[in-house]
C-alpha cells in the first residue's frame, strides 16, 4: 500500500501493510531526520501500556530515554533503550490520545 503523508504540517508519511489475503499486516511510519547524522532507525513495539512497559523496561536494567508522549488522535509513545543501549520504542494505539 502507498504511504500517506499525513496533514499535520510534519514530514511524516503513515505506512500500512497487508499480508497476502489482504488482511492488515505491519504498519508504522516514516519522517524526515531531524539530524540525519546522528538519526538512526527507531523500532516500535506495540503494547497494551507504554507506562507498564516503560517500568518493566526500567525494572529489567534497561532506560526510558523519552517519557510517554501523546500523538494526538492516534496513541501514546516512548523510547527507550536496552542494557546494551540499543534504542527501541513502545506504542500505545489510543484515538483519544490528546
Amino acid at each position: 500500500m502507498a504511504p500517506e503523508k499525513l496533514p499535520e504540517g510534519l514530514e511524516y508519511w503513515a505506512i500500512t501493510t497487508t499480508d497476502h489475503n489482504g488482511n492488515n499486516a505491519v504498519a508504522g511510519g516514516m519522517m524526515k531526520r531531524m539530524m540525519p547524522e546522528q538519526q538512526g532507525i527507531t523500532n516500535y513495539i506495540d503494547v497494551k501500556s507504554v507506562e507498564e512497559y516503560s517500568s518493566k523496561v526500567e525494572q529489567l536494567g534497561g532506560k526510558v530515554r523519552m517519557a510517554k508522549m501523546a500523538v494526538p488522535g492516534m496513541g501514546y509513545l516512548a523510547v527507550c533503550s536496552d542494557t546494551e543501549n540499543n534504542t527501541f520504542g513502545l506504542w500505545e494505539n489510543d484515538t483519544t490520545a490528546k
